[in-house]
C-alpha cells in the first residue's frame, strides 16, 4: 500500500479552508525564469535527491555547499569592486581610495576603444576615450594604472574580451617589473570572448578565431603564471542582456565546456587549465532563485568536468565564482532603492557561496559611481561580512525543501539546455546560427511585456512611482582634457621607441598567427618593444579578418 504525499491532507484540509477566506494574490507564482513554485515544500519534494551524492559536504565533490570546507568562516570573500574610467592615473586613484575604505581586491573595467583594440588616437576612438572604463594603449599605460599596487597582495581582474590576449601579456610585464616571480603572479582577466558574440557585442575577429587566441592564453599562463586566471566565463552580460537563470547557466557553462575542449583537441591536458578558468555571476532579483543558481553551477560543472571531459584533478571540478549585483536592476527613479536592491542581492550571493562579490553603487543607472556611492557599495559587503553573522556558517539553507528542490530543477533545465546548445555542434555553431542570440532575445521580450503588463513590479517605476520625482542627477564629471594627454602620450612613446624592433617583433605576431603557432610569447615580444593594443590587434584583423553578426530575426 502506497502511502500518501506528505502533504495531501494538509492541502485537501488546512489549505482549501484558507483558500476560501484569503485567495491567492495571484493565479500562478514562478521564479523569474518562470519555473512554478508550489504553495508548499515537504519531504516529498526531495524524495529522489540524495544527500550524500547530489548535495554532499563543503569542500568536497560535487561542491554544491561550496568549494572550501570552511568558505567565509576562515576570510569573507574578496570585496572587488570595479573601476575604470578616464587615463591610468584616474583609475589608480580609484583603486586607491577603495583599498583605503577596504577592498581587498581589484577590478577594472575599460574603456570603448580598448575593448574594440583601437589605440586612442585612431579617429573612431576618440569620442570614446575613457568614458566607460580606463583607456589603455601601452605598456606604459598598464604601468600607471597598477602604480603603488603590489601585485604579488592584492590581484586584479581585468574585464575586457576581444584584445584580453594583449592585456594580458601587459600585465605579465608589469608584474615582472614589479619584480612578482613567476608563481605569485595572480589575477584574473574576462578573456570570455563567446559571452560578446551572445551579449555584449563587443568583438573584433570571427568566433573560431577569437576561441584560439584565448586558448593562447590558456596555455601560455599554464606554463609561465601558473597561479593567473587567464578566462573568468561570464554569465553576468548574457543576464545582463536578457537571459533568464536557466539560460544563464546553460550558456555560461557551455562557454565553459568550449574553453576547456578546445584546449584538449590542442593536447593541452584538461588537468592543467581546467583549475585556473573562473566564472563569473549575475545576482539578481529573485533571492532563492539566485542562491541555487550558484549551488546548481557549481554541482553541474563539477559533473561535467569528471565525467563529461575527465578531468582527474578535484581543483578541476572546483567552480570559483565572483560575483555581481544585477545592474539591469538598478533604476534612475527613486536612486536610493538601488542600495536596498543590491544589499538583499548581495546577501544572495554570500548565501549562495560566492568568493568574491561587486556590489552596485547606487548611482550607476545613470553614471559613473561617485566616490560617496561606491563607498556606500563597499560599506554594504563589511556589513554583511562584519554585522549579520551571515558568513558565520557554511550553506545555512542546506536541507530546505524548496532550495534543494529548486537546485535540482535549475540543474536539470540548465543540462537540457546546454545539451540542445552541444548537439547543435557545441557554442560556437549556436552562435554562428543564431540560436543563442534568439534565445536571449525572446527571454528578454517577455520579461519587458510583463512589466509592461505589471506581472512583474521595479518599484519606483511602474509600482509606487512618485510622479513628481526630479531625477537626482550629480553628474560624474570626466576630465575634459583627458583625451589630448591620452593621445599625446601614445604618440610620445611610438616616437621613441626603437622603428626596427617594433616592426620585427610585429612580423612575429604574424607569423604566429598565420601558421598556427601559440600567438603569447610573440605578443609579450611586441609588447616589450612598445607595440601598442591597436597594432598588435590590427596585425589580428589583417589575418582572422572581422565578424559581422548574423541576423538574429
Amino acid at each position: 500500500m502506497s502511502v500518501p504525499p506528505f502533504s495531501a491532507d494538509w492541502e485537501r484540509t488546512t489549505l482549501a479552508d484558507s483558500l476560501k477566506r484569503m485567495p491567492r494574490r495571484q493565479e500562478e507564482f514562478t521564479t523569474l525564469s518562470g519555473l512554478p513554485i508550489a504553495d508548499l515544500y515537504t519531504p516529498d519534494d526531495v524524495k529522489n535527491i540524495n544527500p550524500i551524492s547530489d548535495i554532499g559536504l563543503p569542500g568536497q565533490y560535487p561542491f554544491t555547499r561550496g568549494v572550501h570546507a570552511t568558505m567565509h568562516r576562515a576570510r569573507p570573500w574578496t570585496i572587488r569592486q570595479v573601476a575604470g574610467f578616464g587615463t591610468a592615473e584616474d583609475t589608480n586613484g580609484r583603486y586607491k581610495y577603495l583599498l583605503d575604505h577596504g577592498e581587498t581586491g581589484l577590478s577594472t573595467d575599460f574603456d570603448l576603444p580598448t575593448l574594440l583594440g583601437r589605440d586612442s588616437d585612431h579617429p573612431v576612438a576618440i569620442p570614446e576615450i575613457g568614458r566607460i572604463g580606463v583607456a589603455i594603449d601601452t605598456l606604459e599605460d598598464v604601468r600607471l594604472l597598477m602604480d603603488g599596487i603590489p601585485l604579488d597582495q592584492v590581484s586584479t581582474s581585468y574585464t575586457i574580451n576581444a584584445s584580453a590576449f594583449v592585456l594580458i601579456g601587459m600585465y605579465e610585464a608589469v608584474a615582472k617589473g614589479q619584480n612578482v616571480p613567476d608563481n605569485l603572479i595572480t589575477g584574473t582577466c574576462q578573456n570570455d570572448i563567446l559571452k560578446e558574440y551572445t551579449a555584449q557585442n563587443e568583438y573584433i575577429y570571427p568566433p573560431r578565431e577569437a576561441v584560439r587566441l584565448v586558448v593562447d592564453t590558456m596555455e601560455y599562463a599554464a606554463k609561465t603564471m601558473p597561479r593567473y586566471n587567464p578566462v573568468s566565463v561570464s554569465g553576468y552580460h548574457p543576464r545582463e542582456a536578457g537571459a533568464n537563470a536557466v539560460q544563464e547557466l546553460a550558456f555560461t557553462l557551455g562557454a565553459g565546456h568550449c574553453y576547456v575542449t578546445e584546449a584538449i583537441k590542442r593536447g593541452i591536458p584538461v588537468d592543467q587549465v581546467a583549475p585556473r578558468i573562473s566564472f563569473f555571476w549575475d545576482i539578481h532579483n529573485d533571492f532563492f532563485e539566485e542562491i541555487c543558481k550558484l549551488r546548481a553551477a557549481r554541482r553541474l560543472w563539477a559533473r561535467m568536468m569528471r565525467d563529461w571531459v575527465g578531468a582527474k584533478d578535484p581543483r578541476s571540478w572546483m567552480m570559483r565564482a565572483h560575483s555581481q549585483t544585477a545592474g539591469v536592476s538598478l533604476t534612475a527613479q527613486q536612486p536610493d532603492n538601488n542600495i536596498a536592491r543590491t544589499a538583499i542581492q548581495a546577501l544572495a550571493a554570500v548565501l549562495g557561496g560566492t568568493q568574491s562579490l561587486h556590489t552596485n553603487s547606487k548611482d550607476e543607472a545613470y553614471q559613473i559611481p561617485s566616490e560617496g556611492a561606491i563607498k556606500i557599495a563597499v560599506r554594504t559587503q563589511q556589513i554583511l561580512a562584519l554585522e549579520n553573522r551571515v558568513a558565520d556558517i557554511v550553506d545555512p539553507l542546506a536541507g530546505s525543501y524548496y532550495v534543494e528542490n529548486l537546485t535540482n530543477r535549475l540543474e536539470e533545465e540548465s543540462e537540457s539546455l546546454l545539451r540542445q546548445v552541444l548537439d547543435r555542434g557545441g557554442m560556437i555553431e549556436s552562435i554562428e546560427d543564431g540560436f543563442i542570440q534568439r534565445q536571449i532575445a525572446d527571454s528578454s521580450a517577455a520579461y519587458q511585456k510583463a512589466l509592461e503588463e505589471k506581472r512583474e513590479f521595479i518599484v519606483g517605476v511602474n509600482v509606487n512611482v512618485d510622479p513628481e520625482e526630479e531625477l537626482p542627477f550629480e553628474p560624474f564629471e570626466l576630465d575634459p582634457g583627458l583625451g589630448e594627454r591620452q593621445i599625446k602620450r601614445t604618440r610620445s612613446i611610438r616616437s621613441l621607441r626603437n622603428a626596427a624592433e617594433h616592426s620585427a617583433a610585429l612580423k612575429e605576431v604574424r607569423h604566429a598567427a598565420v601558421n598556427n603557432i601559440n600567438t603569447m610569447p610573440a605578443v609579450t615580444r611586441a609588447i616589450r618593444a612598445s607595440a601598442t593594443v591597436g597594432e598588435i590587434c590590427d596585425v589580428m584583423r589583417d589575418v582572422f579578418g572581422e565578424y559581422n553578426a548574423p541576423l538574429v530575426y
